[in-house]
């Protein structure tokens, strides 16, 4: 079964986004994987996010195109003005950050309708390593946001006693793998079965 297949699978699930990796050095990495025109065949209601790592401005505006992305999410060091001048071309901005660093969010809010928090790492994400959660209370912003990093099978009943009036969605990644870039779609509806009930 191909990575296509799998994504048209995942499809079928309740999920509201579905991400691809634009980063090079990522072992998910999208392109060669999964042709665009396959990207065109999921549900309208799907948001189709592609993750980019200080990626140049136009690259990421060319391979949102070619992808038919309806969403951007920024894993690096972006600044707030890189969010701007794609917030500015109609995407749904996601940014990245360490609550682990200072963060200057106010910044940010303006340009993002999500941020995500996720685990520090040097390889902008994927390492199935999980931090504090209870961090996510030192956040006061009105950008609501996304928890990653980290996030298994077996943290369902644990999620769902995290109450953050900003946390709006859970991301998904490593350790619903079978191998890098291939979900394991089982896991994932059992998953999501238990965040749900």
């Amino acid at each position: 079964m191909g990575d296509a297949a799998i994504m048209h699978q995942l499809a079928k699930l309740p999920v509201n986004m579905l991400g691809f990796i634009f980063y090079p050095r990522s072992p998910r990495y999208v392109v060669g994987k999964i042709p665009p025109e396959e990207i065109t065949k999921l549900p309208e209601s799907i948001q189709k996010v592609g993750v980019f790592v200080n990626e140049n401005v136009d690259n990421i505006k060319e391979l949102a195109k070619t992808y038919h992305l309806d969403a951007i999410q920024l894993h690096g060091s972006e600044s707030a003005q890189t969010c701007a001048v794609l917030k500015s071309q109609g995407f749904i901005i996601i940014k990245a950050f360490n609550l682990t660093k200072q963060n200057d969010f106010e910044a940010y809010e303006p340009y993002c309708d999500y941020f995500l928090f996720d685990t520090p790492s040097e390889k902008h994400g994927g390492t199935g390593a999980k931090f504090d959660w209870s961090l996510l209370y030192s956040y006061k912003g009105q950008t609501p946001f996304l928890l990653s990093g980290g996030i298994g099978p077996d943290d369902a009943e644990e999620l769902k006693q995290v109450n953050h009036p900003q946390m709006v969605g859970i991301d998904i990644n490593s350790k619903f793998e079978i191998e890098p870039g291939r979900k394991n779609t089982t896991l994932l509806f059992g998953f999501i079965n238990k965040i749900k009930h």
